[in-house]
């Protein structure tokens, strides 16, 4: 018997606070049929800012959570729009939100966004609210892309790594058998570089590593770095946006060396993370904004011994992974599937996640 197949778009906004990433995909919940449109719906600076200072706890959750949850409905007609598609034929959309606060030891993840407002500005159903269920039941509520890169290498040689490169970097290890899944996030993705260079220039990201590639990294500072006891936890782990905040603020290094150290930091992380694979893995495949910054990739590409590539490279797109990532897991939550597993999340039994939101 044929599985049902649903054509779905996939809402991600990132620790990184770029903006909406949408993405159009078909598939049955158990595997990637299709890949359709993909777009990047970037926030306005005042915007960012109004993010920023939810995240410190300050300003108004409601009004922000309304605006945000505008600026994605939003997002959804301009998808369709640039994709052709007829809103109609679109079955389900997976609106993850945006993650103010993530401190799952003490059974915290907050994401804002109204799934309710958003079905009713968008007329389709809505899945929302993807970590909660999780977190309750003991788990790290992050990540939860295991699941569709599993899906995404079926094909290809095992074990592989799957780095995502956001704010925070989070990794997949992925063996032969459909239970041999660990993922965890790495350490800093982009964030602290954001922030660095946000704070030095005035600019919102290094772009490309231009700015590190002019820099060296100070060694002692990135050994001193390293030294985070989060390195050293056993796998699942997650992190929150916030747990890096402030490391720089004591930088007495110029913009360049800061930037190139703070590439070397997330590099390095990911590098440390190798010690919690069961198995090497034949190659690394990296997504997300990080994979742009030239200093991080070939910082990666020097030090670790199994190639690492673009996922591009394989026919994908590493722009819009996550936010299909989250069509994928709606259509599971659809289905009652579980999103969450022991080796992802620290989980005890496989767990369903989500909440349907019905458009009457």
């Amino acid at each position: 018997m044929s599985k049902k197949i649903f054509k779905v778009i996939g809402l991600m906004s990132g620790t990184s606070m770029d903006g909406i990433d949408a993405a159009i995909i078909t598939t049955d919940g158990y595997n990637l049929i299709s890949s359709g449109h993909g777009s990047t719906f970037f926030y306005s600076e005042p915007f960012k800012d109004k993010i920023r200072q939810l995240i410190k706890g300050i300003g108004d959750k409601d009004s922000v959570t309304t605006e945000l949850t505008e600026l994605h409905a939003k997002a959804v007609d301009e998808l369709l729009k640039l994709s052709g598609e007829d809103k109609q034929s679109i079955n389900l959309i997976g609106f993850h939100g945006h993650t103010i606060q993530h401190r799952p030891h003490e059974g915290i993840t907050i994401q804002i966004g109204d799934g309710k407002l958003l079905c009713e500005l968008t007329g389709i159903n809505v899945v929302n609210d993807f970590r909660t269920n999780d977190v309750k039941e003991g788990g790290q509520g992050a990540p939860l892309v295991p699941i569709f890169h599993q899906a995404l290498m079926a094909s290809e040689n095992l074990p592989v790594a799957v780095l995502n490169i956001g704010g925070v970097a989070n990794v997949t290890w992925i063996g032969k058998n459909e239970n041999d899944l660990l993922a965890f996030d790495t350490g800093p993705g982009n964030a602290l570089i954001d922030d660095w260079i946000k704070e030095k220039t005035g600019k919102t990201f290094d772009d490309g590593g231009n700015i590190a590639k002019r820099g060296t990294v100070d060694k002692q500072l990135l050994l001193k770095l390293m030294n985070d006891e989060y390195f050293n936890k056993i796998p699942p782990k997650s992190l929150d946006r916030n747990h890096f905040i402030g490391i720089s603020e004591n930088f007495n290094i110029s913009t360049e060396d800061g930037a190139a150290t703070l590439a070397a930091f997330t590099a390095e992380s990911i590098l440390q993370a190798q010690k919690h694979f069961p198995k090497p893995v034949n190659k690394w495949l990296v997504a997300g904004g990080g994979r742009h910054n030239l200093s991080i990739m070939s910082y990666l590409k020097l030090h670790i011994q199994q190639p690492v590539l673009d996922i591009d490279e394989l026919g994908f797109n590493g722009d819009m992974l996550e936010a299909q990532a989250f069509a994928f897991l709606a259509v599971r939550t659809l289905l009652g599937l579980p999103i969450s597993f022991p080796g992802t999340t620290g989980v005890k039994t496989p767990m369903q996640g989500g909440k349907l939101i019905i458009n009457n």
